[in-house]
């Protein structure tokens, strides 16, 4: 959909004001925003550094949201639900770390528990649903529906629990809360606090990669599905897209070593003529199962002819998008390219979110596929515009192979390195 509204209207300040008319506009809009990246905006440069090298990596956040799914169920409530009631019941299977209520289709509660052991004994709890005149597939997973349980005597339908967001404010409420703002900084970081993906929306979507690789773990047990693209690299806005990657290559015996002479065994498998081939293969069979026998997944196709081969359907429970590839290597290091660069410097993913928001208010991208520049070579455009500045607010590809070498060296010390002079937050 194109949005016709100016944000020139509506937002007081030189950014918002420039008058943008056609994509070649774009340099000079970005040089108004010059003087914002190169102000401090009250970060103490030490503390930034010292807050940089304690950020976690991406595998570090990969490894942490898988590790939470496991320990988490999605469960359908009623929209009359108890909070108190239902954590209540819940609490009888184990301690719970976290949860949170949201809507997409009904009402859902995400519930993390301290440890596995408390959704095994949830699991025997539960029960296969009797329906008359239709049968059920007895494909047991950890998404679980709450029946008919302390509702009864529920007369506020809220009850008193909060749903948290998992799609963005309408423009028209955005553009009224930017319009409060007193300055540019602020706008850019309010917008950006509106857009960005919440700790809940990302922990939803690490669930549904969990749930999706109980699916796939009937024939690859050792394998994973980690979400990549905008649900990880800090760069997605609420309602984008899930990409998902399953990654086999944690598989066991893969690189085990062989003696040189004496006996050895060695699984046999099928050959295939290219790892292409192989990749077309297991997602046939991967979205097979997913149409067939994954709960809430809807309007399953599988596109194996692409460029990369995929599986495409709709996770209704969640109201994602899902895009499922595997030997999708290249995009999960463009992942983590773009995670580290937005954790140089808080700014970089301001920006981003902003220039992303006015290029979808003038019609420059679109959701619908066409003619259109995508939002990650507009991101790609913005990070190169702030590697070319002077001094540079990020470094160039170069310059992060240098530390990583340097960082190396310093392994051995435990003094990590720093950032070069051209890349320090100065005012």
């Amino acid at each position: 959909m194109r949005i016709s509204v100016s944000f020139g209207a509506a937002m007081a300040s030189p950014f918002a004001v420039c008058r943008l008319k056609g994509r070649g506009s774009l340099v000079k809009c970005l040089q108004k925003v010059d003087p914002f990246l190169h102000r401090n905006i009250g970060t103490d440069v030490v503390a930034a550094k010292e807050e940089r090298h304690g950020c976690k990596s991406l595998y570090a956040v990969q490894a942490e949201g898988q590790e939470q799914a496991e320990r988490s169920v999605l469960i359908s409530c009623h929209s009359r639900t108890n909070e108190k009631k239902f954590l209540k019941y819940i609490s009888r299977h184990g301690d719970i770390k976290k949860y949170f209520f949201y809507e997409s289709y009904g009402l859902y509660a995400v519930v993390e528990f301290a440890n596995r052991e408390s959704v095994a004994s949830l699991f025997e709890g539960a029960a296969i649903p009797s329906v008359s005149h239709e049968s059920m597939v007895p494909f047991k997973s950890r998404m679980l529906s709450l029946r008919n349980i302390g509702l009864a005597d529920s007369t506020n339908q809220q009850s008193g629990q909060q749903c948290q967001p998992q799609t963005p404010i309408p423009i028209n409420e955005l553009i009224q809360r930017l319009s409060k703002e007193e300055s540019i900084d602020q706008q850019i970081t309010s917008l950006t606090d509106v857009y960005q993906l919440t700790e809940e929306n990302s922990r939803l979507r690490f669930l549904v990669c969990s749930l999706l690789k109980d699916i796939a773990a009937a024939y690859f047990p050792e394998c994973t599905i980690k979400p990549f693209g905008s649900s990880v690299n800090g760069f997605g806005k609420l309602g984008c897209d899930l990409d998902m990657f399953l990654d086999l290559d944690g598989i066991s015996g893969r690189n085990a070593s062989m003696p040189k002479s004496g006996l050895s065994l060695e699984y046999q498998m099928k050959r295939a003529s290219s790892e292409r081939a192989v990749t077309q293969s297991i997602l046939s069979v991967i979205g097979e199962c997913v149409d067939q026998f994954g709960p809430g997944c809807v309007g399953v196709q599988k596109i194996l002819n692409a460029r990369c081969p995929l599986v495409r359907f709709a996770h209704q429970p969640s109201g994602f998008q899902c895009d499922l590839t595997a030997n999708n290597r290249v995009a999960m290091k463009s992942t983590e390219l773009l995670y580290l660069y937005g954790e140089l410097d808080p700014r970089v993913r301001c920006l981003v979110f902003t220039v992303r928001c006015w290029a979808r208010a003038h019609g420059i991208t679109s959701s619908i596929p066409g003619a259109w520049i995508t939002n990650f070579s507009l991101t790609v455009m913005l990070l190169f515009f702030l590697q070319r500045r002077s001094p540079p607010i990020i470094p160039t590809l170069d310059h992060l192979r240098d530390l990583a070498a340097r960082q190396s060296a310093c392994k051995s010390t435990a003094v990590p390195p720093s950032l070069p002079p051209s890349v320090t937050l100065a005012a």
